[in-house]
């Protein structure tokens, strides 16, 4: 086995890899990776046999940290993606591999940022034990909330009295991403308001990838009066719909318009064969402090615990790394 870094020549090659991989998402294709453009150094990496492709790393150097390098910055969650073929001892050589053509560029630190269970097609968790061989310590993690669609959980009478309050208001509900200007406007306000801050995403570039990913990416709203009050953005994998962003106004807190958005996205999931509906997480300052209101909220539409997994690995050298 041998490890060498990413190439944009072999783009397609690693998406089309991806496709068949157990735990890879769109947010592991160069299509999504690449929207960044410059703005990360990347150190991504291909492990081959023979020149037969056996798995791949997304990774970049951490923007505030040049020693360090992250599987993947600029994306949720990242991790050695295969199709089989790296497990058990294929795992633990390949991580080693990884580590030494990281470290032989002068990066002593990996930040690993682990696919939550629930996205893998197939048991995959082969590179946690890698990681714990290598003296990976876990250095984060964060409490999503997640509906397992076939064995769905009960719903609280809250969120049920919540979906009533919306129907009786007006409330309709509407699938479709010609909505997402004004769902977007809805979002940025909301977190001005509350935390005076800005979405990850900028509009143009959640345009663009909703143009890249229309299968991928999609917008459910909540209309009162014409106008947009509330709504979710969905990414979708082949496991998982997933809320990426969940937004409400003033007016649609007060008549409970994200019940039945959720109530809507739950049910288009679930008809798209989906297994899982995740809410996402409701943890803050690197997973040491839980949003109790958030994530009770989540839980009452019949949602329970998943967690993301953060670990950071020391990099070492090793005689078997191709440079």
């Amino acid at each position: 086995m041998k490890a060498r870094y990413f190439h944009p020549d072999v783009a397609e090659q690693w998406d089309e890899f991806c496709a068949g991989c157990y735990g890879a998402t769109f947010l592991h294709t160069r299509r999504f990776l690449s929207y960044h453009g410059d703005r990360f150094a990347d150190f991504s990496i291909l492990l081959e046999d023979d020149g037969k492709l056996l798995g791949v790393i997304p990774a970049a150097r951490h923007p505030g940290q040049r020693d360090v390098v992250v599987s993947h910055p600029g994306s949720t969650y990242g991790g050695i993606l295969h199709q089989g073929r790296l497990r058990g001892s294929a795992m633990l050589n390949g991580l080693e591999l990884a580590a030494s053509l990281w470290h032989s560029s002068g990066f002593t630190r990996l930040h690993y940022k682990a696919v939550p269970h629930i996205y893998q097609s197939a048991p995959a968790q082969d590179d946690l034990y890698a990681l714990f061989r290598a003296g990976a310590l876990r250095y984060r993690c964060d409490l999503s909330s997640c509906i397992d669609l076939q064995h769905r959980l009960a719903v609280s009478d809250r969120r049920r009295r919540g979906g009533k309050k919306a129907r009786i208001a007006g409330v309709e509900v509407v699938a479709g991403g010609h909505h997402l200007g004004a769902l977007w406007k809805v979002l940025a306000d909301n977190l001005h308001r509350k935390h005076g801050a800005r979405p990850v995403h900028t509009f143009d570039e959640i345009t663009l990838l909703a143009q890249r990913f229309r299968d991928c990416i999609h917008v459910i709203t909540a209309i009162i009066d014409g106008k947009v009050e509330a709504g979710i953005v969905l990414f979708l994998s082949n496991m998982v719909a997933h809320a990426q962003y969940i937004a409400s106004s003033e007016k649609g807190h007060k008549i409970n318009a994200l019940d039945l958005v959720f109530e809507a996205a739950v049910e288009q999931s679930k008809l798209a064969g989906k297994r899982f509906f995740d809410f996402g997480i409701s943890t803050e300052d690197e997973g040491n402090t839980l949003n109790e209101g958030l994530n009770r909220f989540k839980n009452e539409f019949g949602a329970s615990g998943v967690v993301h997994e953060f670990y950071e690995m020391t990099l070492k050298g090793s005689d078997n790394a191709a440079k």
